[in-house]
């Protein structure tokens, strides 16, 4: 079976949603919803901060209609499910086939272990994404979610999800022992076994994660994905995210984080500010796009916890935002969306 890809419909629907939100004087609105309908997961990766940040909460599982209205509340066009594990949550076929009945684009993050399960409940579908996480090849993947065996389940589970005409991606971490050539390898691999494409980002520096000497520097991390994206060593390779971002991972492109376009749901209510910090959960979404957060509380330089986060949640989306008043940008990022070669998503 020809592998699918992702429909024109994806790129053509945002960039209408935008259009339409600044005809009515929106400076601030979401994207890509990230909803989290548990915490608990059944890895322990090295660089993941989350289950430790959730501990009190880890049995808590999200109902689905409280899923579904958080959707609904944000009222962007794209879900990305994650968690936590979202396929350990006993309802997520419920919640992911409820969001592609209504026809939301939606991506589900997953390590795979229990891909063969999922795919008996949610049916191939144009609106979604299977998100498998892959850090490297084996020996590497393998060490950093710190369990022998997830690299090659994972495989099992693209391949089947792909021989299955399951729309496929993976997630990469890069981390300061990350191996560029390994991370090459990697990414030539899944592309020939037919994803859409690779997303990538540098680890955030979770102040819980339980080996911290893992994060990258935003100098580290300029220098590793200059040498990851050198153009002569990327022949043959699908990256998911849009060629701005790439650009900006580069150090070639500045951005101001705009991190309320990806607002986070979770068993506790909406994080605030953002994706990556919680400090404190709130019960309505708008409280996000409150301009002093974003103009004199958070970002680099103004919180220290910002200053060498360059994740596609806070800035893959600045890239759109700006690109809407670049038109050269802007031409750029619809081209490469119809190409699939990299993504308007912010996903």
């Amino acid at each position: 079976m020809k592998p699918a890809k992702r429909p024109l419909e994806l790129s053509f629907r945002l960039a209408w949603y935008m259009l339409k939100n600044r005809m009515q004087g929106r400076q601030r609105f979401p994207l890509v919803t990230m909803l989290e309908p548990l915490e608990m997961c059944n890895l322990a990766c090295v660089g993941c901060g989350r289950i430790r940040e959730y501990q009190p909460f880890l049995d808590k599982m999200m109902p689905v209609e409280v899923a579904l209205n958080a959707v609904k509340e944000s009222g962007a066009p794209i879900v990305s499910v994650a968690g936590g594990e979202p396929t350990i949550h006993p309802q997520i076929d419920q919640i992911i086939n409820r969001l592609i009945e209504q026809k939301y684009f939606v991506y589900c993050c997953t390590n795979g272990l229990l891909l063969d399960r999922m795919v008996q409940k949610i049916p191939p579908s144009k609106y979604f994404c299977w998100v498998i996480h892959m850090d490297g090849m084996e020996e590497k993947h393998d060490e950093s979610v710190d369990r022998k065996g997830v690299f090659q389940k994972a495989v099992q589970g693209i391949e089947m999800a792909v021989d299955r005409g399951y729309r496929v991606c993976t997630n990469t971490t890069v981390f300061k022992n990350s191996d560029v050539a390994d991370l090459h390898q990697m990414f030539r691999f899944v592309s020939e076994l037919g994803v859409e494409g690779s997303m990538i980002s540098p680890g955030y520096d979770f102040k819980d994660a339980p080996d911290p000497d893992l994060f990258l520097s935003r100098r580290e991390s300029r220098a590793i994905f200059k040498d990851l994206l050198n153009p002569a060593k990327i022949e043959g390779m699908k990256f998911y995210n849009n060629p701005l971002y790439l650009n900006f991972l580069q150090g070639q492109r500045e951005y101001q984080c705009t991190a309320w376009s990806n607002p986070t749901y979770t068993v506790m209510g909406w994080r605030k500010p953002c994706y990556l910090l919680a400090d404190e959960h709130v019960d309505h979404v708008e409280e996000l796009y409150d301009p002093k957060l974003w103009e004199e509380q958070y970002g680099v330089g103004r919180d220290p916890r910002c200053a060498n986060c360059m994740m596609h949640c806070g800035f893959e989306s600045a890239t759109i935002f700006q690109a809407v008043v670049t038109p050269k940008d802007w031409v750029t990022l619809i081209k490469s969306g119809a190409a699939h070669k990299g993504g308007i998503t912010a996903a």
